[in-house]
């Protein structure tokens, strides 16, 4: 991908982070590399492996994860990963590998959907070929890449203020989620389908485009029994937030979620704890002693299986979920 110089423009900025997934035998690879050239090797908890080499570093994660941060990150992918460790050049080739996230098109994504506490988020994103570009120049990716409230956050406004996006977003605050839930079948997806269909409509009230891309989150398509439009293309896929205009959707929402959960902490006298683990079984008991099982709505789902544990209440058994 050649990029524009012309006039006054700035040169675009340089990567300073990159993550990408390796296969057993180029992180083994990658490892090696480091090794024979001597890098700095250091700890990281649950890395398989880090160095430190000239104005980057290096971890590789028994996962497979890698993460690539410095000065000369962009330098590092393009003359040593790609060329001698994956052997597949793609930093730089995005418009050659996926020449539809350069056309102008929705994205959309959700956020707090296996969370316990806080409310339910779906967001699209709306934007025309060239923005694309400026996102991934930004460094907008999959918000689950993104490991600080503070990174999302910072984001959110920059994809927000880019010209010529329109954003918008459903969202559920507990009451409200509590109260839809039943109303459409106690079937999750269901609901999630129509926050979406009703995001999606108002952004195309602004922004027309051709199609969309959701991030799939269930096998039937849901979405189309309320959203009702032919002439639009509403495509769908598994892990999805590669686009970078579903990664801007998926990072939209999260940062809703998590305003709205800085709010909840603020009623709760505590910083609630996001998921569905144990510690916020345990959080969710100290609430109810708290306020009463009568308010323990304000802050949870209510269909969760856990909260019907913490309510005392009788526990369904186990069905395989609604696709």
């Amino acid at each position: 991908m050649t990029k524009s110089t012309q006039g006054n423009e700035p040169e675009p900025k340089k990567l300073n982070l990159y993550t990408l997934s390796l296969d057993a035998t180029q992180l083994t690879r990658l490892d090696a590399w480091c090794k024979e050239h001597h890098w700095e090797s250091y700890l990281v908890d649950h890395a398989r492996f880090a160095y430190r080499g000239n104005q980057v570093n290096i971890v590789g994660y028994k996962s497979g994860k890698v993460v690539i941060q410095g000065k000369k990150t962009e330098d590092f992918v393009t003359y040593v990963l790609e060329a001698e460790i994956t052997q597949t050049p793609k930093l730089g080739y995005e418009e050659v590998n996926n020449p539809t996230w350069f056309e102008a098109h929705a994205g959309l994504d959700e956020s707090g959907k296996g969370d316990l506490f806080g409310p339910l988020v779906t967001a699209c994103v709306a934007a025309d070929a060239n923005i694309a570009r400026l996102f991934i120049e930004k460094g907008v990716k999959d918000s689950k890449t993104i490991t600080t409230d503070a990174g999302i956050l910072r984001l959110d406004a920059e994809i927000r203020r880019t010209p010529g996006v329109v954003v918008k977003t459903t969202y559920a605050g507990m009451a409200k989620y509590n109260t839809l839930y039943p109303k459409f079948g106690s079937n999750l997806n269901t609901l999630l389908a129509w926050m979406h269909s009703t995001s999606l409509t108002e952004a195309l009230q602004e922004k027309r485009v051709p199609w969309g891309m959701l991030d799939q989150f269930s096998k039937s398509r849901l979405v189309e029994r309320f959203f009702k439009d032919e002439a639009f293309d509403l495509r769908m896929q598994t892990k999805a937030e590669a686009d970078p205009i579903v990664a801007a959707a998926s990072i939209v929402a999260r940062a809703v979620y998590i305003k709205e959960m800085d709010k909840l902490s603020e009623k709760a006298g505590e910083k609630l704890i996001r998921g569905a683990s144990k510690a916020v079984s345990e959080q969710g008991a100290r609430l109810i002693k708290k306020f009463g099982a009568d308010h323990f709505g304000e802050f949870a789902k209510l269909h969760f299986r856990t909260a019907y544990i913490l309510l005392g209440l009788p526990v369904a058994e186990r069905v395989p979920w609604q696709k």
